[in-house]
Parts: C-alpha cells; sequence; structure tokens
C-alpha cells in the first residue's frame, strides 16, 4: 500500500499541487479572505421611508460617493419603501431577503424602537440582520413654520403647558418611535404629560416638514441635518437642537441647545448601513473593508460638510456592540414614557 503511495505521488506531483490549491481557495472563499466574484450583480441601497428625509439622504450620499470612489464596478441605485417608520421593510427584508447579499439598507434608532415600543411593535429589530457599518452621528432638532409666532423653545412649551391640546407635533416615524422621542422629549422634560401632546406622524422627515409648512402643524421634531436647506430658504425656524453643545458650520450654528435653555436632556441619532441576517462571509468582508475606504476618502468628506453631518465610524464589531448598548437606553426612556412593550 506505502509503495502504491509513493509511486502515485511520484507520477502525478501535478495533479495533487492543483488538489490541494483548489482546496486552499475554496477554504479561503468560505472564510471571506480569498478572492471573490462578490457583488456579482447590480447592488440596491433601501431607504425605508420616502424621499427627502434623513435615511433617504444617507442612503444617496453612500451610494453617491462609493460609485465616484469606483468601490465596484457594478451598478447601486436607492430604493424607497415607506411605510411605519421602518417597521414595513423590515417585516419583508427579515423574512423574505435574509439571504440578499445584494440588498442593503439604511437605518438610525428606529430599528431599535420599533422593536421595543409597545404600540405598532415590530418582532424585528438589529438581531435580524448583520450590521455592517455606523457612518454618521446627528442630533435631534426642534423646529416651527418661518411665519410661527415662536422665536424660542421656553415661549413655545410654556403655552404647550397651558394648553398641550392646542398643538399638532409633527414628525416623519409612527407614535413612539425615533422623531415622536425627539418631539417630545423637550415637553417632557419641561414637565409636560406627552401623552397630552397631539403627534402625527408622517412617512419621512419629506412629508412631515411639508405638513408644517402648509400649516396642519404647529411643531416639527426630527434630525437637524434634514433641516440645512429649509432654514438656507428662510421656510423654517429651528428652535432648538438636542446635542451636547452647538453644532459647528452650517445654518444651525447659532441654534442653541436643550441645556441652553433649562432643559437637561439630548438626543443622539446614528445613522449605519445593514445587511441581510444570513449574509455571506464574502460580502462581510467585502463591505468592511469598503465602507471603512469610502469614510477616508475625501468625496465622503466633503458630502459630510456639505450635508451638515458628523462622520462617526464605527466597523461591523463595534457597531453591534454599541446597537446593543443603545437598546437598553432607549428602553429605559420608552419605559419612563410608559411606551415600552
Amino acid at each position: 500500500m506505502k509503495k502504491w503511495l509513493i509511486k502515485s505521488w511520484k507520477a502525478a506531483p501535478i495533479a495533487v499541487l492543483a488538489i490541494s490549491l483548489a482546496a486552499c481557495g475554496s477554504a479561503a472563499n468560505k472564510s471571506g479572505s480569498g478572492s471573490s466574484d462578490y457583488p456579482s450583480k447590480s447592488l440596491t441601497i433601501v431607504a425605508p421611508s420616502g424621499a427627502g428625509g434623513g435615511w433617504d439622504m444617507t442612503a444617496r450620499t453612500i451610494t453617491k460617493v462609493l460609485t465616484e470612489t469606483k468601490a465596484t464596478d457594478k451598478a447601486i441605485t436607492v430604493e424607497n419603501k415607506p411605510g411605519g417608520g421602518g417597521a414595513v421593510f423590515m417585516a419583508e427584508y427579515a423574512t423574505k431577503d435574509v439571504k440578499d447579499n445584494h440588498k442593503l439598507f439604511v437605518s438610525s434608532p428606529p430599528i431599535l424602537i420599533n422593536h421595543l415600543k409597545k404600540e405598532g411593535n415590530s418582532p424585528y429589530g438589529y438581531n435580524d440582520t448583520t450590521p455592517l457599518a455606523q457612518l454618521t452621528k446627528d442630533y435631534g432638532a426642534i423646529a416651527v413654520a418661518a411665519d410661527s409666532k415662536y422665536n424660542d423653545l421656553k415661549s413655545l412649551l410654556d403655552d404647550m403647558k397651558a394648553e398641550p391640546s392646542k398643538f399638532t407635533v409633527a414628525g416623519g416615524s409612527a407614535p413612539g418611535s425615533m422623531d415622536h422621542l425627539v418631539s417630545i422629549l423637550p415637553a417632557f422634560k419641561y414637565g409636560i404629560d406627552p401623552k397630552s401632546v397631539k403627534y402625527v406622524s408622517y412617512d419621512g422627515g419629506g412629508e412631515a416638514i411639508t405638513a408644517l409648512l402648509g400649516g396642519n402643524a404647529d411643531v416639527l421634531g426630527t434630525d437637524a441635518s434634514s433641516l440645512d436647506q429649509y432654514v438656507k430658504a428662510g421656510k423654517i425656524k429651528v428652535l432648538a437642537v438636542e446635542s451636547p453643545e452647538r453644532l459647528t458650520g452650517g445654518s444651525l450654528a447659532n441654534v442653541p441647545t436643550l441645556k441652553e435653555q433649562g432643559i437637561d436632556a439630548e438626543f443622539l441619532i446614528w445613522r449605519g448601513i445593514f445587511g441581510p441576517k444570513e449574509m455571506s462571509a464574502d460580502a462581510k468582508s467585502f463591505w468592511d473593508a469598503k465602507l471603512k475606504a469610502m469614510v477616508e476618502s475625501e468625496q465622503w468628506k466633503s458630502e459630510m460638510t456639505a450635508n451638515n453631518w458628523q462622520s462617526d465610524y464605527k466597523n461591523a464589531d463595534d457597531f453591534k456592540a454599541f446597537l446593543g448598548q443603545q437598546e437598553a437606553q432607549l428602553n429605559e426612556m420608552l419605559t419612563a414614557l410608559g411606551m415600552q412593550k
């Protein structure tokens, strides 16, 4: 038997070497570190909202920079899937697209809040995805129309405290979700019963701003960065930003924080990108490298300035750990408001 083996080895060294290399290549592909044909077709980045809001802007910015930096030779398109502050999309994605490596999506705190809240609860959360990277940070903001009589937050809250039912607050996500929390956080901290404030939800920040400008709402709560163009156009006034300190640069640089106005609160809005729960190792490895390179590019830095955003990158592992911490903090806030599941 041993002689036969030796004879076979001597007779066919090339064949054995070929088999060995093939096995190594296969193992490398499985680990996500070797050559791969991913992506093998066009890519889609979903914004789980209508056009004009923070998710839509984030998805389009990622797509623009990846295209400009030639991260891949495959086409990348943005798809809007509004409904329930992201919950409608998640129900489809977490059940039908669990292995679709070519469909990613952007999200922010609603992916946690929708899973934690009592009303309109989503059975799906970040554990039903593959978190790929946190990309930016933003903060909540409170705005009114340009012709509103209110020029400061305290005046608004004083009147709201006296007659809360007379005010309609608009946001781009469902009751109990992010824009709702952003909207009622100042009132809650000011001693106003959050349940007494009428909150009307829209599919995305763009529609909520339209409602404010059309006189269908008195106050808007949303992400600060999405308001820049409306401030520059003279259509709205921003009364407060929910950041630890004033934002630097841009049209909101002179807007006071909640803390400056006597309200000890802030609301961080991170934004990140996710893949399907059963994403392949090759695909995850691809995005680990491409997203890191993207946030280090001059094109990305230029977009951060243009959109009044702050880059805040976390890789896949760090992002997933952060999401666990955020979930605990948001659950505590929802519990305080009586909105937890």
